[in-house]
């Protein structure tokens, strides 16, 4: 190791590095928490309107509404990533003034995720066991207090667990946004890793990914444990047989 950290052209490396490599850091960080934050603004609703506004749900919704919302997220999901930040840069110009940059990747993530949201957050929705939406009814609870008081919280920990899919996935299309001009440390693995033939870069950039995603990975799946009541009941079943 200490042979390796002598050679120059590590060290020269790692000395051009060393400071950006923390900047590609938080570039990628905050890129992703905004991306994601908005993706849910958009793509929770679409989620919750998928499920409650289908026929027989509860609140039905027009069926030709209902086929254009299933149309739309289809069409964007079926779209490779790099075709469709292509795609969406005139927006991205229009909203932002910029086509280019870390800032300007944001829209082009956002139109991108919100789509996969809207699945994830309708996959956990329809998990809900359907007697516990027809207790609230026969109770005459309102369609907005079944999904706000019954059906979110019930789906709770498959909506953590599908966040945290949905900040993973976003946080490796962000690092893909450096192949068009973006930045972070897929840029910093493309610009400097792979066009210029510096492999520590490179690797060093895939292994701070590869932290983060198990990072954010063992966050999430903690979270969506302990706030699963199967999980709960069962641990204190186990407490109550062993007293």
């Amino acid at each position: 190791m200490a042979d390796l950290l002598s050679n120059p052209e590590v060290a020269r490396l790692l000395e051009l590095t060393k400071d950006g490599l923390l900047y590609a850091i938080w570039e990628t960080l905050y890129v992703t928490v905004i991306s994601t934050f908005f993706s849910y603004v958009i793509g929770l609703p679409l989620g919750v309107i998928a499920v409650v506004g289908e026929e027989g749900g509860v609140l039905p919704m027009p069926k030709p509404l209902m086929t254009a919302l299933n149309f739309i997220i289809n069409i964007l999901r079926s779209v490779p990533f790099l075709i469709l930040m292509v795609m969406v840069i005139p927006l991205s110009r229009l909203i932002l003034g910029t086509s280019i940059g870390t800032v300007a990747t944001i829209i082009p993530l956002i139109v991108a995720a919100f789509p996969f949201v809207a699945r994830l957050v309708e996959a956990s929705m329809r998990e809900v066991d359907q007697g516990v939406i027809e207790a609230a009814q026969s109770m005459g609870c309102s369609p907005l207090q079944i999904i706000v008081k019954v059906i979110l919280p019930e789906s709770r920990p498959s909506l953590i667990s599908g966040f945290t899919t949905a900040f993973i996935t976003i946080l490796s299309y962000g690092a893909m946004a450096g192949a068009i001009g973006g930045g972070g440390l897929g840029s910093m693995a493309l610009t400097l890793g792979y066009q210029r033939q510096m492999q520590i870069i490179l690797w060093v950039s895939v292994v701070v990914l590869v932290i983060l995603v198990q990072i954010f990975q063992s966050i999430g799946t903690h979270m969506a444990v302990r706030t699963d009541k199967r999980v709960r009941n069962t641990a204190k079943k186990k407490k109550s047989k062993k007293g």
